[in-house]
């Protein structure tokens, strides 16, 4: 069901179709970005994800659901996907897979959890380490498009290590357009950090801004307890539930 008041998505036809690897870019030491060409790409809205299957030699097939990290804008479809040691489907996406590589995709799936640069902000963004991923989307494709909606950006993670797009992030951010993006780390910081230090909460989500009373569109993503405690935060802040969207993950096998 999508979320009260969220921008509808029409739904598109989906079909299983037959993608290449065009580039593999490292973008962590346990995550990487796939970017694919996809024939007959319906187009997707920023925050959309996709249903991918592997079929083994043997037959078995095993599917999971990625984030697209790619503006709209884009030729190619990207996929940034975080490798689970004992997952099924990560480990070959995340360390396996080349260039020239081939497997199916079907969407883009989701409606209630999607950005337009014409829906306007201002916006708070909240991601919970992989969870950047579809909110990357967001940012690109409010790049492309010039918008100067004002958007905070929270990116909470373990290490500074572990964060993704980290150059493209402060390359976006110092173009000085509206947005701005803000650390927290949580295991481990570099010497002379300056950040956030802690988990995500109330005061941390208050500092960040902006103010429920701007009635900014907000989009949580990320592991479930990070997106259900997050939530409650910013409804304890008064944020309207409504205008609170949220995209969890939990321990899928990978």
């Amino acid at each position: 069901m999508a979320t009260p008041g969220a921008p509808l998505v029409a739904p598109v036809p989906l079909v299983w179709r037959l993608v290449t690897v065009v580039e593999v870019v490292d973008e962590t030491p346990h995550a990487r970005t796939l970017a694919l060409d996809v024939p007959d790409w319906p187009g997707h809205v920023a925050g959309q994800h996709l249903d991918v299957r592997l079929t083994a030699e043997d037959g078995y097939v095993a599917e999971r659901s990625y984030s697209i990290a790619s503006a709209p804008e884009d030729a190619r479809v990207a996929l940034t996907v975080e490798r689970i040691d004992d997952g099924e489907v990560s480990p070959y996406l995340a360390g396996e897979l080349v260039v020239g590589d081939q497997f199916e995709v079907r969407g883009p799936v989701g409606g209630h959890f999607t950005w337009r640069a014409q829906d306007g902000g201002p916006l708070l963004l909240v991601a919970g380490g992989s969870g950047l991923v579809p909110l990357m989307a967001m940012v690109r494709h409010r790049a492309a498009r010039a918008s100067g909606a004002a958007t905070e950006l929270l990116v909470s993670s373990r290490e500074r290590e572990a964060v993704l797009y980290r150059d493209e992030l402060e390359r976006l951010a110092s173009a000085e357009d509206g947005l701005n993006v803000v650390y927290t780390l949580t295991r481990s910081r570099p010497a002379g950090w300056s950040g956030y230090a802690r988990r995500v909460d109330a005061p941390m989500l208050a500092e960040v801004g902006p103010a429920a009373s701007a009635s900014p569109r907000v989009f949580v993503c990320g592991p479930t307890p990070f997106v259900e405690a997050v939530a409650d935060a910013l409804v304890s802040l008064g944020h309207a539930a409504e205008n609170v969207h949220t995209e969890r993950f939990g321990p899928t096998g990978g």
